[in-house]
C-alpha cells in the first residue's frame, strides 16, 4: 500500500524501451495508483499499457491538465489524495512539472501540505546540459522564444549576453517543424565565438548532440530536425 502522496511520474522522451530510461521501482508505484492527473489522456493510457499490458485502464480515474483543461478545477483533483489515496501526475513526455502544467498541481499540493514525490526518469534539459560541454554549474531554461522575428532576435541577444558575462548556459526549445529556422537565426545573429549546442532526440535512436561555435556551425550541415524534439543551448 502506497503512502498518500502526489507521485510525479516521468515518461519516455520518445520511442525508447522503458527499461532503458525508467527504474523498475516506477512500475511498482504506478500499479499502486488508481487516480492519475494527465496532460493528454490517450498518450497517458498508452504509457500505462507499456508499463503493464495487463493493467485495467477502466478501473482508473483520469483528470485532464492539458492546454484545454479548466485550471480552476485543479484544486478539486487532489481530493482523493486528501482522503488518503495516492495520486500520479503524467506528462506528455519527460518529467512532470518541468515546463509543464503539472507545476500548478504541485504548487497546490505544496500549499496544502501534501506529500510530493518526484520519481526518477529522463529529463531532456538536464541530459542536454550534461552532454553539451557548456557550463553545468549555472544554467537557465527559457522555454519558447518570442515568435515575432524582431523580438526573438532581441531576446537572443539578451541570452547571449548572460551566457558571456555570467557564464550561464541558456536553454530554449522550439516546435520541431521550426527547429531549422531557429537554428538559422542563431547562426545569423549570435557572435561567431558563441557556442551553440543542438541536443535532439535525446535517449532515442535519432539522438544527435553536438556543440560548436557559430563560426564552426556555419561550415557544417544540420540534419533534418523538423520532426524531432530538440533543445538548443548557448554558452561561452
Amino acid at each position: 500500500m502506497l503512502p498518500p502522496s502526489l507521485y510525479l511520474i516521468p515518461v519516455e522522451l520518445g520511442d525508447t524501451p522503458q527499461e532503458r530510461v525508467l527504474p523498475a521501482y516506477n512500475r511498482e508505484v504506478i500499479l499502486g495508483i488508481r487516480h492519475f492527473i494527465v496532460e493528454e489522456l490517450r498518450s497517458a493510457r498508452r504509457f500505462l499499457k507499456r508499463v503493464d499490458r495487463d493493467i485495467n485502464i477502466d478501473e482508473l480515474t483520469f483528470y485532464p491538465m492539458g492546454k484545454h483543461a479548466d485550471a480552476s478545477r485543479f484544486s478539486e483533483y487532489l481530493r482523493p489524495l486528501e482522503n488518503g489515496e495516492p495520486m500520479g501526475v503524467i506528462s506528455e513526455a519527460g518529467c512532470p512539472a518541468v515546463a509543464d502544467p503539472g507545476a500548478d498541481l504541485v504548487a497546490i499540493a505544496q500549499r496544502r501540505g501534501l506529500r510530493v514525490v518526484p520519481l526518477v526518469g529522463p529529463s531532456s534539459m538536464i541530459m542536454a546540459v550534461m552532454a553539451s560541454g557548456l557550463n553545468g554549474q549555472s544554467f537557465a531554461f527559457n522555454g519558447y522564444l518570442p515568435i515575432d522575428p524582431a523580438e526573438r532576435v532581441q531576446r537572443l541577444k539578451v541570452l547571449e549576453m548572460r551566457a558571456q558575462q555570467e557564464r550561464q548556459t541558456q536553454l530554449f526549445i522550439e516546435t520541431p517543424y521550426r527547429n531549422q529556422k531557429l537554428f538559422e537565426t542563431l547562426c545569423q545573429v549570435l557572435q561567431s565565438r558563441t557556442r551553440i549546442c543542438v541536443a535532439a532526440g535525446i535517449t532515442t535512436e535519432d539522438e544527435w548532440i553536438h556543440t560548436h561555435t557559430v563560426a564552426e556551425w556555419k561550415q557544417l550541415q544540420l540534419p533534418d530536425l523538423s520532426k524531432i524534439p530538440a533543445i538548443f543551448l548557448i554558452g561561452k
